[in-house]
């Protein structure tokens, strides 16, 4: 792992009581207008060294009460930090480990950069099989492996092509010299991931619906059915999809599953793009498959195992080098669509301080997150419209959605210039009937604390 210098230990919470703020409003409500309420009692940086003074805080008068208690949030947790000093400004039950929904990606980007680095890649490979005129497809985690030909881009950045790995398998058996470069069997080798290959708590509708499809060492484009299209539907089989796609430069040949020989001679070699590419992707367009991936290459790399329950063990291990405390952090899956995931908004304000800080290689989480009303998740469903459109170029936050939650978390540019780090869960009874939606009460919610800035109460 890298070390991440000067980043302080402690966390120190301004508590606040969950208040249960009722089901859905079935028709739209004005955003209420921000009032000013009497400062609380100043939080102390956690990130600030203890040689360090003290920094004076700025006289906070500017409260969004009204609109926390927007019914459309449901249950709301939530916490709010000036990224300048680590101060709290806001806090609705912080420290309670509760679910993320797709917020978690930033926990499992976090722990992928930390364990392997920016750069680091995985390989696809093909190795020779024990007889003559066999070889091994041999899947190393790279679900973005494309099977459209070379000069074609799918939905991922840089993604390596299957057509290329095939060149390069048939380009080097006939430069041994062996053989004509005639393959009569193909064995499809994908067990680096086992068969822990789907969560009873995810939706089952989910591949139909573009969101997943089973987590496993090979496959191609996420298993979209066209690679081309961020939510094209998914299959159920990825390995199976992938193993077609390479059969059809071997006409002739049959495909079997089984594993290589440890001591194969390799033959041909694709790599993913980067750790940092692939967050960038996971985040921008909250695609659950990358992040399953990482997370499970991430639990192999250090030696946990391969089934989701290993994440457990691997994840917080990963990001103990960040400095901050992951008690009360439930690791079920990498993408955040287990309703068991549970994290505190105190945590992810505190990771985003490091973020915002560009620690270590967490520059490339800030490079992937949405912006408001520009890219990514946070360029669709009407986010950040209406009053809300005030804040458009000035959140920078990855989007989660679970049928019991709606969660946004990230980096504020405030109106008064000052830099805030926040998250919100809204939780329970959460809807998307328009036009009176739990997406714009967070957003709304976003904005108060954008125009609100430095001078954020906690009232």
């Amino acid at each position: 792992m890298r070390s991440l210098v000067g980043v302080v230990l402690a966390a120190v919470l301004v508590g606040a009581s969950v208040t249960s703020l009722g089901v859905v409003a079935t028709t739209a409500t004005a955003a209420p207008a921000v009032t000013a309420t009497p400062t609380p009692t100043p939080t102390v940086d956690p990130r600030i060294v203890a040689d360090d003074p003290v920094p004076a805080t700025t006289p906070r008068m500017c409260s969004v009460a009204d609109v926390a208690a927007d019914p459309r949030l449901a249950t709301l947790q939530a916490q709010v930090r000036s990224a300048d000093t680590g101060e709290i400004l806001f806090d609705r039950d912080g420290d309670t480990p509760n679910r993320t929904a797709s917020t978690f990606k930033v926990i499992t980007s976090a722990a992928a950069l930390a364990v392997f680095g920016a750069d680091h890649t995985f390989e696809t490979r093909v190795v020779e099989g024990d007889e003559p005129g066999t070889i091994v497809l041999v899947g190393g985690g790279d679900i973005t492996l494309t099977r459209l030909p070379t000069g074609q881009s799918s939905v991922y950045t840089d993604a390596a092509h299957l057509d290329d790995l095939a060149a390069r398998t048939l380009m080097a058996l006939t430069e041994t010299g062996e053989t004509d470069g005639t393959v009569t069997r193909i064995v499809v080798d994908a067990s680096l991931f086992g068969t822990d290959d789907w969560r009873p708590d995810w939706n089952p509708n989910s591949p139909a619906e573009g969101y997943q499809t089973r987590v496993t060492a090979l496959q191609v484009d996420g298993d979209r059915d066209d690679p081309t299209r961020t939510g094209s539907p998914r299959g159920t089989d990825p390995v199976g999809r992938a193993a077609d796609a390479f059969a059809s430069y071997f006409p002739g040949a049959v495909v079997e599953s089984g594993t290589a020989s440890a001591d194969a001679e390799e033959l041909a070699v694709v790599s993913s793009p980067t750790v940092a590419s692939l967050v960038h992707d996971s985040l921008l367009e909250s695609d659950n498959m990358i992040a399953e991936a990482l997370a499970r290459l991430v639990s192999i790399e250090l030696g946990a195992g391969n089934t989701f329950a290993a994440l457990q063990q691997a994840i917080p291990e990963a990001l103990a080098d960040y400095g901050i405390p992951t008690d009360g952090i439930v690791v079920a899956d990498g993408s955040g669509l287990s309703t068991e995931n549970a994290v505190p908004p105190s945590y992810l304000t505190r990771l985003f301080g490091l973020v915002e800080d560009g620690a270590g290689d967490l520059e490339a989480v800030e490079a992937g997150l949405p912006v408001a009303g520009e890219t990514g998740t946070l360029d669709e469903d009407e986010r950040f419209t209406g009053d809300s459109a005030a804040a458009r170029g000035h959140v920078f936050a990855k989007t989660g959605y679970i049928r019991s939650a709606y969660t946004l978390s990230g980096i504020i540019e405030a109106a008064d210039g000052s830099t805030l780090v926040f998250t919100i869960y809204a939780l329970g009874t959460v809807g998307e009937t328009l036009p009176t939606t739990t997406m714009e009460g967070i957003d709304a919610l976003t904005t108060a604390f954008y125009r609100c800035g430095s001078s954020l109460s906690n009232g």
